[in-house]
């Protein structure tokens, strides 16, 4: 296994990062700003910055020591789609395996650390811990929508008990949260919740990943919620067992009645807790199921003994989403009222959308409440949640509500392990998600996802493998497929309607640096006249490392771009030139092979004013190697994610006056070029070089950043 990084493209490979860029003569990025110093055993592996980057340095030594040698390192944690749980690979720079992910919502993640896909280690380094799962560690990424989940300053919150009681022969424990200022004495007794877990879960997970001691802390201390005694049980407890709850309440002073008494779970704990306050009506007056799977057999209890009974889902992700579609049909057939808090949007079953659910459920213990209906931003349930059946549909297939489900062919079904790995991490960083196994296939369900472009690749068994349902292909990566979410979000993105775009044709010519006959697309614009009175400015777009000609179309969807900047009125008619950089002497190439063979074929402009020339990453380097060595060449100069270099022999003077546009763009702190290009901004400011900076675009070093460079730069073009 590889990890997975961007190396002068949006190549996920990991062994040739500058080779092909040196050549060109492209990015001279100084390896001691890329390359993480060497960490000591006590060295944080993990560093959270204050707008959610989550920076990652493994030392291999540390690695090595504990699981063995290894190829390659990837932090699993709950970083995907609704916090789904995913992989994200790191990158070995010299001594350390490093990588940058984020920005990361508020909320709380956890992770451990990977090697080679099968050999996990805990992070010695991080001092959190999942009591359940040692190899796990956590971090907050604060946030107004997650401050109930911090620590209250000490001394102010609930205390935590481990009770320990007999049931059916053997010794259990449970853990109980008494709220600040409890007393064991005086006239008034305390109601009590009981939280249940899932199957397999253990009760300190609702601690350590719950968050529940900081929420109940945050909720009494805003006296949010009344003064109540919580029970939280491991997910092999029975709901309602008696045993519990007579150790409870000879150890506290807690109400016995049914009034006084709720109850509530996860997943199956959920369902647990529903059953028994349905079947139990005298004994629970309050339930409530997250993420529960109960669907039928609610029978009849009396209506008049429940005064609450709230059920909880995420969106179509969560298993208990069909689930709680049909039992509130049964609800509503029984007759039997409810209240349901709506489909959370952004989290499936998971302890981020468990969180919230406890948030919302706890104030409604045990006191009048006037709202009885959904959270904020939940939407309503939609009928049931139903892929198409496996192998009636080309993959992946998205739903309306932009949920994506890959599928396989039946040629994996004796894999050990099928993940995709896409785009799918906060503004296009790359992350894995594990399929699971359906009959002879293997599928997996991500999302909600953001209407964009996305590409990935099947991992079978750790082989790269190209999606054979999807018809899409790219050139440069044989077994990448590609896909579009729909919406306004990516309507640049999208094709135009049939006939209104312009047209890319295929342009050959000989290159005298590489020898051999080479290929370049052009994009003319719609109504393009080779017979106008004036020729057409022209644009000369460029690639970056590993990739080609056809990544503009493919992978850029320059084509797709172009025609709406242009049916929208935004682009001044252009021929646009995609050209093959991958040589040695790419200002000769450019000058001395392509724009002669454009020129030759198309109605184009040879007055420096009227041509422009960018490009990606090494294009980009390409880009300003050309504009250092040839100033007022092109007057329209743009470079995506990459650095200017050095500035030894720079004739500022005549790039200035040569120059109409120089702007520059780059990723943010997840492309690996940032420190080399804010660098580059110190270098040109001190050669009084006027240039205009886009800012930080968010994302990585891939086509998600490079896609809106263009968006961005086409309109700017020959005009003032």
């Amino acid at each position: 296994m590889r990890s997975l990084a961007y190396h002068g493209s949006s190549r996920p490979i990991g062994v040739r990062r500058f080779a092909v860029a040196i050549a060109a003569g492209a990015m001279l990025i100084a390896a001691v700003l890329l390359a993480p110093r060497p960490a000591a055993a006590d060295t944080p592996w993990l560093s959270v910055s204050e707008d959610g980057y989550a920076s990652f340095t493994v030392p291999v030594a540390s690695v090595e020591a504990a699981v063995g040698q290894v190829s390659g390192v990837l932090i699993e944690g709950n970083f995907g789609p609704s916090f789904t749980w995913a992989e994200f690979g790191l990158t070995r720079r010299g001594t350390a395996f490093s990588g940058v992910l984020g920005p990361l919502k508020p909320g709380l993640y956890t992770y451990q650390v990977t090697g080679d896909d099968t050999k996990g280690l805990k992070d010695p380094t991080n001092g959190t811990s999942v009591a359940s799962k040692p190899l796990l560690s956590t971090f907050f990424v604060a946030g107004d929508s997650v401050r109930l989940l911090a620590d209250v300053p000490q001394g102010q919150g609930g205390k935590v008990e481990t009770l320990t009681y007999r049931t059916k022969g053997q010794e259990r424990s449970a853990l109980v949260w008494l709220p600040p200022a409890y007393s064991g004495k005086g006239p008034n007794a305390y109601p009590v919740l009981f939280l249940q877990s899932a199957t397999g879960v253990s009760a300190t997970d609702w601690l350590d990943l719950g968050r529940a001691k900081q929420i109940l802390d945050n909720l009494s201390a805003q006296r949010s919620m009344e003064p109540m005694v919580v029970v939280i049980s491991d997910g092999d407890a029975a709901a309602g067992d008696k045993e519990l709850q007579k150790a409870v309440t000879e150890r506290y002073r807690v109400h016995r009645g049914a009034a006084h008494q709720a109850i509530a779970g996860v997943a199956e704990g959920g369902t647990q807790a529903l059953r028994a306050a349905l079947s139990h009506p005298a004994q629970f007056a309050y339930a409530g199921s997250f993420s529960g799977l109960l669907t039928d057999g609610v029978g009849r209890p009396d209506a008049h003994a429940i005064k609450l009974l709230r059920l909880y889902t995420g969106n179509v992700t969560d298993p208990a989403y069909n689930a709680t579609n049909r039992l509130t049909k049964a609800l509503d057939r029984a007759r039997i009222t409810y209240e349901f808090d709506g489909v959370n949007p952004d989290a499936g079953a998971n302890w981020n959308a468990w969180q919230e659910n406890l948030i919302d459920f706890v104030p409604r213990l045990f006191r009048r409440v006037s709202d009885h209906g959904p959270s904020a931003g939940h939407g309503r349930l939609k009928g049931e949640f139903n892929p198409p059946a496996p192998g009636t549909t080309p993959t992946p297939f998205v739903s309306e509500d932009r949920f994506v489900t890959f599928e396989t062919t039946t040629d994996f079904k004796d894999a050990q392990r099928v993940k995709v790995w896409a785009n799918l991490a906060p503004n296009g960083s790359w992350l894995r998600v594990r399929l699971s196994r359906d009959g002879d296939r293997w599928r997996a369900t991500v999302g909600p996802l953001d209407p964009w472009f996305y590409y990935y690749r099947l991992m079978v068994d750790g082989v790269s493998v190209k999606d054979v349902s999807n018809p899409t292909k790219v050139t440069s990566e044989p077994t990448w497929s590609t896909f579009l979410v729909n919406g306004e979000r990516s309507r640049l993105l999208s094709d135009v309607p049939a006939g209104q775009g312009g047209k890319v044709e295929s342009l050959t010519y000989r290159s005298t640096v590489a020898n051999q006959d080479r290929t370049a697309l052009v994009w003319t614009p719609p109504g393009y006249d080779p017979n106008r009175a004036e020729p057409y400015p022209v644009f000369y777009l460029q690639h970056g490392s590993g990739q080609s000609y056809t990544d503009w179309v493919e992978m850029g969807r320059a084509k797709q771009i172009l025609d709406h900047r242009f049916l929208d009125g935004d682009l001044v008619p252009m021929v646009v030139v995609m050209g093959n950089g991958n040589v040695s002497d790419f200002t000769k190439e450019l000058l001395e092979n392509i724009v002669p063979a454009a020129r030759a074929r198309y109605h184009i402009s040879s007055d420096p004013s009227r041509q422009a020339l960018a490009g990606l990453s090494m294009g980009g380097g390409q880009t300003l190697t050309l504009l250092k060595a040839r100033p007022g060449q092109f007057a329209y100069v743009a470079a995506f994610s990459a650095g200017f270099g050095s500035g030894a022999g720079v004739d500022a003077q005549a790039i200035n006056n040569g120059t109409k546009l120089l702007r520059l763009y780059v990723g943010d702190q997840t492309d690996f070029v940032y420190p080399s290009f804010m660098t580059s901004l110190t270098t040109l400011n001190n050669l009084g070089i006027r240039y205009e900076f886009d800012g930080v675009t968010p994302g990585p070093h891939g086509w998600d950043v490079w896609q809106k460079n263009l968006i961005d730069l086409a309109p700017r073009l020959f005009k003032r």
